[in-house]
């Protein structure tokens, strides 16, 4: 009886082969893995952080710092702990800066995308002061804020903005899928269609045969606008529209001026210099109206002039906030009058989100009725007058 021998497909290689294949798979994947890297740090040097994680970054840091560890062993330990690849790069280079002999704020000015003008400041505005940790405390408790405050807009937003995608989408496939159907068996009638059954018709005829002249109307319109508002007239006319905007203008307005008392009250209470504040202000104001009233402001302070002066010609800004700050400035407290009318601003923002969400679901859901119901209701109206005409013949 003969036996077969089976051979392993290894074992006609002798030792060296076998290690010459497993060093070349190594260097394979060592030349893949530094690509990669080489791809992240790239990319880190223009990556821009979500304000949640940097919230949560000034925060450990804080925490860390006030603990009693040293900087360079606070930025080891964030940076293992950081599942953000590109971010994890960041704070690696930054710690690297720190260890040889820069500081902290000149370290992170590299990474501008990363951290914004107003982390730049308190950074320097800290070290100068000696209180590193408390003032990154409240950095963080100033982009919690903000971050709470944005997540409460956008929740209010998507119920709308989900109703509105449902009904476009609804009527297109109803005007594209549907209409067609019944216009077929409305043209064996061979008598008149009323008014709105035949504009129906005609509509969905025109968008079956141009839909790609309205997609790239669509489209060049809206490329129109994203250009017009990159200028700067563009972007002015932007701004004050949303802030006269009919239902959403007066929330807009109320963010902004919160924005606006609590990044000031936030770096005057750092010991940030008031000229440099209102650049930081106006910065992160993103709101065409703030900047003019922070430039404004400058002006007038380095004449000796106060801030409630130019507030009360503003009109931009409410009867309150300017008696507030005057009030503050004649006390010395216009860090505290800020924070007093940003917490009060926040919670008229919460309101007005919580008001407007309970005033457009039945706006929206009424909206959506009368479309779908008036479609339906014009395609069967030759139907209800067909089947008249049949009753009066029996």
């Amino acid at each position: 009886m003969r036996t077969m021998a089976i051979i392993s497909p290894s074992s006609g290689q002798s030792a060296a082969q076998r290690a010459d294949a497993a060093k070349g798979r190594s260097s394979v994947t060592a030349a893949q893995s530094l690509a990669k890297l080489k791809a992240l740090e790239k990319k880190s040097k223009k990556y821009k952080l979500p304000l949640g994680e940097l919230a949560i970054f000034t925060q450990q840091l804080a925490s860390l710092l006030t603990a009693g560890l040293p900087l360079v062993q606070c930025l080891e330990a964030l940076q293992d702990q950081t599942e953000d690849q590109c971010f994890r790069i960041v704070i690696r280079d930054v710690r690297a800066d720190i260890s040889s002999g820069n500081s902290f704020s000149s370290a992170v000015k590299k990474f501008p995308n990363s951290f914004n003008t107003l982390f730049v400041s308190m950074i320097e505005a800290g070290e100068a002061s000696g209180g590193l940790a408390e003032i990154l405390g409240k950095v963080a408790s100033y982009f919690e804020a903000s971050v709470k405050l944005t997540k409460k807009v956008k929740s209010a937003m998507t119920y709308p903005i989900a109703v509105i995608g449902l009904a476009v989408a609804l009527v297109n496939v109803l005007l594209i899928f549907v209409i067609p159907v019944f216009a077929a068996m409305f043209a064996d009638f061979g008598a008149k269609l009323p008014a709105p059954t035949q504009f129906l018709i005609d509509l969905s005829d025109f968008m079956k045969a141009w839909w790609w002249a309205i997609g790239l109307g669509a489209y060049a319109v809206f490329w129109g606008v994203s250009k017009y508002v990159a200028t700067p007239k563009g972007r002015r006319h932007k701004d004050m529209f949303l802030v006269r905007a009919p239902i959403f203008g007066n929330l807009i307005h109320k963010i902004a001026l919160s924005r606006f008392c609590r990044t000031y009250a936030t770096l005057i209470r750092s010991g940030v210099p008031i000229l440099r504040t209102l650049e930081i202000v106006a910065a992160a104001s993103n709101t065409v109206q703030i900047e003019d009233a922070c430039d404004e402001i400058a002006k007038h302070v380095s004449q000796g002039g106060q801030v409630s002066e130019v507030l009360a010609a503003n009109p931009f800004f409410p009867p309150m906030m300017k008696h507030m700050v005057k009030a503050g400035e004649s006390t010395g407290n216009v860090d505290g009058m800020m924070t007093k009318i940003s917490d009060f601003y926040d919670v008229e923002c919460e309101a007005t989100v919580a008001s407007l969400t309970s005033l457009i679901e039945p706006i929206l859901i009424v909206f959506l009725g009368v479309v779908v119901g008036g479609i339906v209701m014009a395609m069967f109206l030759p139907i209800f007058q067909l089947g008249a005409v049949a009753g009066g013949l029996q």
